[in-house]
């Protein structure tokens, strides 16, 4: 039996986690992070296409890819959450559930992190509790896809 398979997409700069403003962000890297999610999907019965880019052009076709392959999105647009329409349209294109994650609680951060687009095209939205945010994510995800199912 195949896995229902998640995409775990990952915006700009998640490719420093590790290496800046750990006060923030903490020091796991995307290695272990993708590492994390790995071992979460692993345990719900799931499978996950972990990818991470700094271009919106980029994310933008991994979404669209996913439309007809993958069952659901969870997602971490970083800077792209509050700027980027066209990922917002995206996501609600391809008609998944999207779960977005945000590593820190922008509620807490400067008044510009505190709306996201993409979270328009969410069925839910993860913020504030650092890399746990994943496992969180793909649990959510997980259940998402159960009812559907059932």
């Amino acid at each position: 039996m195949e896995l229902p398979l998640i995409a775990v997409l990952n915006g700009p700069n998640l490719n420093m986690l590790g290496f800046g403003e750990p006060d923030l962000y903490g020091a796991a890297t995307l290695d272990d992070l993708e590492q994390i999610c790995a071992e979460t999907a692993l345990e719900l019965g799931l499978a996950i296409d972990f990818r991470q880019t700094n271009s919106e052009g980029e994310i933008i076709s991994w979404v669209q890819e996913c439309r007809g392959r993958a069952a659901g999105i969870v997602i971490n647009p970083g800077g792209y959450a509050g700027t980027s329409v066209a990922l917002m349209d995206a996501l609600r294109a391809v008609e998944l559930p999207v779960v977005e994650v945000e590593l820190t609680n922008g509620q807490r951060r400067e008044a510009f992190r505190r709306g996201s687009l993409a979270a328009r095209a969410a069925v839910g939205v993860i913020a504030g509790f650092g890399l746990r945010g994943y496992a969180l994510a793909l649990e959510g995800m997980a259940d998402i896809l159960r009812e559907r199912a059932g």
